[in-house]
């Protein structure tokens, strides 16, 4: 009896634990350059002094992200940008250290800083800084020019290049936050990827979620139905235990 409980019991938290993945993925269908999360279930054996060779519990996990591209949506604003193939931009986390995104909806804050959802973006020297009130251009490259405010075109000037970086397949790792890191380096310190020339970015466009909306739902309502059904295991065990006692009962 007891292990038709912990096939349930495991199942029925797989399955809450799977909604989580696919619910956060819904709420980001609309997210720009979000990449939806890939949940897997594994059995692990119980463990303890009293654990039984046969008693097996499920795990899930999050091991790795669907990096498929999203569908390219024009805009037409300057500051609009996304990421072509496997190009990622690196901007810079709270923590000070270098993350990447595919996120390319950009600003300017009171300071001049460009900014990746409140974000620094990453040039070559650091934080890029554009003089306020220019008019801003980014290249293919991700070559940032600007023209000051109260001149013409002849006065076009570089103002930074946005840091692009081409990772391999599944060398970045997501984060809490949301953006994506490179493993450590040697000394255990947060790592950061080196600048590809040859990447490029195409401005007045920006990329969208991967999720798709149908897909997630459809999802979702089947791992709702697995938990139910789960439960009904659970409660059936339960049923069954209690006759056993009354049958028990009877003989004593």
């Amino acid at each position: 009896m007891d292990r038709m409980l912990y096939t349930a019991m495991s199942g029925a938290k797989h399955s809450m634990d799977q909604q989580s993945v696919v619910s956060n993925n819904l709420a980001n269908v609309s997210t720009t350059g979000f990449r939806a999360q890939l949940d897997a279930v594994r059995a692990v054996p119980i463990q303890g002094e009293a654990r039984l060779d046969s008693r097996t519990h499920a795990v899930t996990t999050t091991p790795g992200t669907d990096y498929s591209q999203g569908p390219i949506e024009s805009t037409g604003r300057a500051l609009d940008v996304a990421m072509q193939d496997d190009a990622w931009m690196a901007v810079q986390a709270e923590d000070g250290t270098e993350t990447y995104t595919r996120r390319g909806d950009l600003q300017i804050d009171s300071d001049g800083i460009l900014l990746n959802v409140g974000r620094p973006v990453i040039g070559d020297g650091g934080p890029i800084n554009v003089p306020q009130g220019s008019e801003v251009f980014i290249g293919a490259d991700g070559t940032i020019s600007a023209i000051p405010e109260g001149v013409g075109p002849e006065a076009l000037v570089n103002v930074g290049r946005i840091k692009l970086v081409t990772p391999e397949p599944g060398e970045l790792n997501r984060s809490e936050d949301g953006l994506f890191r490179a493993p450590d380096n040697e000394e255990g310190e947060p790592g950061a990827l080196a600048a590809n020339e040859d990447a490029k970015l195409t401005s007045g466009v920006l990329e969208g979620s991967n999720v798709s909306a149908v897909d997630a739902m459809v999802s979702m309502i089947d791992v709702a139905r697995r938990y139910d059904m789960q439960m009904k295991v659970i409660s059936s065990a339960d049923e069954n235990a209690q006759r056993a006692n009354g049958m028990l009962s009877l003989q004593g």
